[in-house]
Order: C-alpha cells, then sequence, then structure tokens
C-alpha cells in the first residue's frame, strides 16, 4: 500500500484579523498563548480522506495554517485508500443523509473491505505518531481508524461533518455500521446539535460548526477588472486586458493560468447577469434539479446559469462524481437551443488549489445570485463563501444551511428542496430588485463575520485539545 500523503501546511499569523476584529483581536491572543504553552512538545495530527475537493479539505485549509501561526505543531495526513474502499464510504456518506446512494449494501462484505483497508492505514499511521500527541480524524472514512490509533496510547478526537435532521432507517443503519469504532474516542464533534447521534457518551460530545477563511485566495478581496479577466482565462467570460492574479495562500503572488473544461455554446456575455451554484458533482447537491428550474421558469434572455464543480475525476473519495456530471451534461444537451445558450457547465481543474480557489472566488463576485439547491448538507462552506462577498444567496433549508441563512433577512431559504418554481421565485426577486440583494447581501457578509470565519473556530479548537490533555472532554 502506497505512503499516507502528508499535506503541507502553509503557517499564517493571527495579526491578518486585527483590523477585521478590532476591539476582540486581544481576546484570540490570549488563546494563542494558551495554545503555545499547553501544546509545547506534541503534534496534532489531522486525518481525512482527501487534500483537495470538497468541505472538509476546504475546512482544514481554512484554520490550521492559524493553528501553525500560533506555533502548535499541526499536521495533516491523507491515507491512500482504494477505489473500492471508496465505494463503501461515498454510501456510508449518503446513508448518513437518509438517502440510498448507489442502492448497494452495508453488510459483512462491505465491513470486511471497510476493516482491512483502515487496518493497513492503521499501521502506517502508528509509525508517526507519539504517545503526547492528539489524532482529529474526519467523517466516516477514518473512523475505522479509532480503535487501532488508540492502542498507540494518544487521545483521539473523532469529527463527523455530516448528517441529517431527521435520520431514519438508512441514517441508523450507517451509524450501527460505524458505532463500534467511533464509540472508542475520546470526544465527538458535531456540527450541528441534530447531527448527534443518539446513544453516543453525551459528556464526550461537542459542536463546532464549520467556517471559511477570509484571507484564503477564495475569499480574498478582487478588483471587478481582476474577476472578469480571471473568468476570462479560464473561458466563461471574454478575454480582457488585465491580468488575471490574486495572492496565494502564503502570501506570494498567483496568476490564473489553467482553463476551465466547459460546456457551453458561447461565453457569458458582459452584461448577463448570472445565477450560479458551486458545488461537487454530487446528487445530493442536485445541480440536475437547478438545471430544471433554469429550463422551466428562468426565462429572462439576459440572464445565464452556471452550474460550477471541480474536473469530476479530481476529487478521490467521490467515485460517483464522473457519472452524476455526465448525467448534468445530458441535460444540458436536451435543452432548448435558447436556454442552452444560456447555460454553462464550469468543472475547474484542481492541479494547483489556490488557483482553484481564485477561480471559484472570481465566479462567485461575478454572481447576481447565489444558490445552493441540496437535498441533504451537512454545512455547505459555499453558502457562507457566497454570504462573505455580500451576495444573495438562495438555498434549500436542509442541514447546515439554516444555520447560515436567516430567512428573509441574510438570504432566502426554501422549505422544498425539490420545489422548483419556489426557486425560480427567490432567485427572479432578488434578480428584478437590486436594493433588496444588496441589503441581503450586506446582511449576509455580517452573519459570517460574527459567526463562521476561522479564528472564530480557533478558541473552540484549543479548549477541545486542551480537555483531552487535562484528561477528559
Amino acid at each position: 500500500m502506497a505512503r499516507p500523503e502528508l499535506v503541507q501546511i502553509p503557517s499564517q499569523p493571527l495579526e491578518r484579523y486585527r483590523d477585521l476584529l478590532g476591539e476582540e483581536f486581544p481576546l484570540y491572543e490570549a488563546v494563542a498563548g494558551r495554545a503555545r504553552e499547553e501544546f509545547a512538545g506534541r503534534a496534532i495530527w489531522h486525518v481525512n480522506s482527501t487534500a483537495k475537493g470538497g468541505g472538509v479539505a476546504e475546512i482544514l485549509r481554512s484554520l490550521l495554517p492559524y493553528v501553525r501561526g500560533v506555533g502548535v505543531d499541526t499536521r495533516w495526513v491523507v491515507p491512500r485508500e482504494g477505489p473500492e474502499f471508496f465505494t463503501v464510504t461515498k454510501r456510508l456518506h449518503n446513508h448518513l443523509h437518509e438517502d440510498p446512494g448507489d442502492g448497494g449494501p452495508l453488510g459483512d462484505k462491505e465491513r470486511a473491505l471497510y476493516e482491512a483497508a483502515v487496518r493497513a492505514s492503521a499501521a502506517q499511521l502508528a509509525q508517526l505518531i507519539q504517545p503526547d500527541d492528539i489524532v482529529y480524524l474526519h467523517d466516516p472514512q477514518t473512523a475505522g481508524l479509532i480503535p487501532a490509533v488508540k492502542q498507540t496510547g494518544v487521545r483521539v478526537i473523532w469529527r463527523c461533518h455530516i448528517g441529517v435532521d431527521q435520520p431514519g432507517e438508512l441514517a441508523r443503519g450507517g451509524w450501527d455500521f460505524l458505532r463500534p469504532y467511533v464509540e472508542a474516542a475520546d470526544a465527538y464533534v458535531f456540527s450541528r446539535e441534530r447531527y448527534v447521534w443518539e446513544g453516543l457518551e453525551a459528556s464526550k460530545v461537542w459542536l463546532m460548526p464549520p467556517s471559511i477563511d477570509a484571507f484564503a485566495p477564495k475569499n480574498q478581496e478582487l478588483e471587478p477588472a481582476t474577476v472578469e479577466a480571471i473568468l476570462g482565462e479560464i473561458g466563461v467570460g471574454a478575454e480582457v486586458g488585465a491580468a488575471p492574479t490574486f495572492v496565494r495562500g502564503d502570501g506570494s503572488p498567483g496568476r490564473v493560468e489553467r482553463r476551465a473544461e466547459l460546456l457551453q455554446e458561447e461565453s457569458l456575455p458582459a452584461a448577463a447577469k448570472l445565477v450560479i451554484q458551486v458545488s461537487r458533482w454530487d446528487r445530493l447537491k442536485d445541480p440536475g434539479g437547478l438545471l430544471d428550474c433554469f429550463a422551466q421558469y428562468i426565462d429572462d434572455s439576459g440572464v445565464h446559469l452556471a452550474l460550477i464543480g471541480p474536473t469530476s475525476s479530481a476529487v478521490a473519495d467521490d467515485p460517483e462524481g464522473t457519472l452524476v456530471y455526465r448525467e448534468v451534461a445530458e441535460g444540458w444537451r436536451r435543452l432548448a437551443e435558447e436556454k442552452r445558450r444560456r447555460a454553462h457547465l464550469v468543472s475547474l481543474p484542481m492541479d494547483d488549489l489556490d488557483e482553484n480557489a481564485a477561480m471559484v472566488n472570481a465566479l462567485q463576485r461575478r454572481a447576481d445570485v447565489v444558490v445552493q439547491k441540496s437535498i441533504a448538507e451537512g454545512f455547505g462552506l459555499t453558502v457562507a463563501e457566497a454570504m462573505w462577498k455580500d451576495k444573495p444567496v438562495v438555498a434549500s433549508r436542509v442541514g447546515g444551511i439554516q444555520d447560515q441563512i436567516v430567512s428573509g433577512e441574510s438570504g432566502l431559504l426554501i422549505d422544498d428542496p425539490r420545489d422548483l418554481r419556489g426557486f425560480a421565485v427567490g432567485i427572479g426577486g432578488f434578480l428584478t430588485d437590486p436594493a433588496l440583494a444588496g441589503r441581503i447581501g450586506q446582511a449576509a457578509r455580517q452573519r459570517v463575520k460574527e459567526r463562521f470565519l476561522a479564528i472564530g473556530r480557533l478558541r473552540e479548537y484549543v479548549e477541545l485539545v486542551a480537555s483531552l490533555i487535562d484528561g477528559g472532554a
């Protein structure tokens, strides 16, 4: 088996947030001092299934650089598993969302395959960690590591980023598959209270919503000319004279140079109104449903739709991505000619993650309305990203999305994720009333500032790790 991937984590100073936080900033300096003192001499390992693509990787990239920046030895490792393993864990992922996914079982055969894979990964991880370290495992792909890692003497945190508001037979079946491994952890972290599994020891449970980094390439400020230049470089918009530049995560200059994989009949006109959704090519994100909404109800000839995701082969832990993209592409080909002209499927390269983030940033900033039409959602970081950019968001009232948006104040929630007309009415309301869109966008940014920035999670993170060092959750 290939050795696990050690992901490089840049170091970022908390000082970046001084002006943004104002008089609250000294509180975080105090947290940083505590972390340096209490965590000295030990490493904190984060383990997840992929270094690029998906919300967990985004969360780690937004938080861990600041943990390193305060002087804590923080590391990130990704085991290298095979396709059969990811077929099982994708099935688990879907079941935890109360969705049948591919319809396959989670029986003895699947458990044997899962345990064989994590057994090899646990042996490799055990060679890296020391007894005083803390190991922070993320999502179903890593849950099976918990018992073996615990045998090395370290403290183990397991974080579940996904869940469902009303668990049924499928979700509880996923819990039962994972419970023999999960129960051994020293602490459990969930994004929402409603995601906490029945039967887990309450004293071990922590609640931490995900967050974004305001200064990362995906969220940093971009001038309008730079936005247009990036869209031109990737092929979505017309080429312009400005340079498609951005600032990389390490502070060095970057430039967008790769093109996106595009399915479109023409580039986006400069005067067009743009509605977008950014997500994996995943049925639970329902890009096909948004395309149907556009086809049936968005008749304004000046409105374009862009469905944006990663190149489908780039996300190692999502074996369904290529198939879902093909389904959406077939839907695009079936559109009436006039609608097809106004619809764009955009698959962004993942070779350079900072470059990819700058592309997403530019597309979100160019958008007039951002949609997240998820059938189920753990949290939905793309919602917070769009809100931070003052964008009105129309989204399903599911999962963590409803924690981010106060409907009618900082965005709009649609009660039924499959209500195409409801989404169309919400989108149209923002497109036809720029003043309303502006007010909602400003309120959205303020809500993210108050609740969903990475530095806000730092204090909770330090408290959790410190509690394990002190002997209990």
